[in-house]
């Protein structure tokens, strides 16, 4: 609500969804020129970087399968060099961005369907809604900051600065995915994400699918969770692809078993102790 249409297509009921997930992804992250592309509620790629082009170009790549049809959503003014890519580049339902210059209006006409819509900073609501059968359920909306004050280091080693920095873009994009999540990201950028499986271990497998379906190396990769690991056998999954470092919530039975076999594989694990396990 309260954004400006500039062209396309009415927006469909799956379009508003989509875009409001897009959104509320994307404006989490301020401090550089950040890109979302959502399909299916579900963030496909996400990506920063010195300029909105090269964030975008990234994100595509983290996935350009999943993304077609997608919804882009930016935090920074779509440019032209911007919108060039993008159309050049892959089909696109919906584009969001805070403004749009008048280049990149004029580039998008060549692309008359797209949305392309702008918005400026929403504040997110402080409760959710979702109807059930003959009734409504309402809960607080997960707006936990990103406070790594309040991080344990769970392992013998800890993740190095530019290690946290991967683990912090891990967690702030995790939140946004649906459970069971596992994101894998390196160098501001996701690398495959595992989304909505009713196994932790089938997401990482599926992030790890996603990953070499993209042609991108895992190794030297952080990896988040949005909820505690139930078992060590991810962790011996992950191991293997080259997963240096781990962010989860914490909190299960086996958290020793989980912590030994970090240790034995020499990845660093840190605990949040704040579970977000969208659904």
């Amino acid at each position: 609500a309260g954004c400006t249409q500039w062209q396309g297509k009415p927006l469909s009921y799956n379009n508003l969804l989509d875009a409001d997930a897009a959104m509320q992804c994307v404006q989490s992250f301020t401090d550089e020129p950040t890109c979302v592309i959502v399909k299916h509620t579900n963030p496909c790629g996400v990506a920063q970087a010195k300029s909105l082009e090269h964030a975008y170009r990234l994100a595509y790549a983290a996935d350009p399968t999943s993304a077609f049809g997608g919804i882009i959503a930016c935090n920074r003014a779509l440019d032209a060099p911007t919108a060039q890519a993008i159309i050049d580049t892959q089909f696109a339902e919906v584009i969001i961005a805070p403004e749009f210059s008048a280049e990149a209006l004029n580039i998008l006409q060549q692309k008359p369907n797209i949305r392309a819509l702008s918005l400026q900073d929403v504040t997110a609501d402080r409760l959710t809604y979702r109807s059930i059968s003959g009734g409504l359920l309402v809960q607080e909306n997960d707006t936990h900051p990103v406070d790594t004050t309040h991080w344990q280091v769970a392992t013998k080693l800890a993740p190095s600065a530019t290690v946290m920095q991967d683990l912090i873009f891990a967690w702030q994009v995790v939140r946004f995915v649906k459970s069971n999540a596992i994101v894998y990201a390196k160098g501001g950028q996701t690398c495959g994400i595992g989304a909505g499986q009713t196994s932790r271990i089938i997401s990482c497998e599926i992030g790890i699918q996603k990953a070499q379906q993209a042609g991108l190396s895992l190794k030297g990769s952080v990896l988040a969770s949005d909820a505690f690991f139930p078992f060590a056998d991810s962790i011996n999954v992950v191991a293997k692809v080259g997963v240096q470092a781990i962010v989860q919530p914490g909190g299960s039975m086996r958290d020793e078993e989980v912590i030994r076999a970090a240790n034995e594989l020499g990845i660093a694990m840190v605990f949040t102790g704040i579970r977000h396990f969208k659904h």
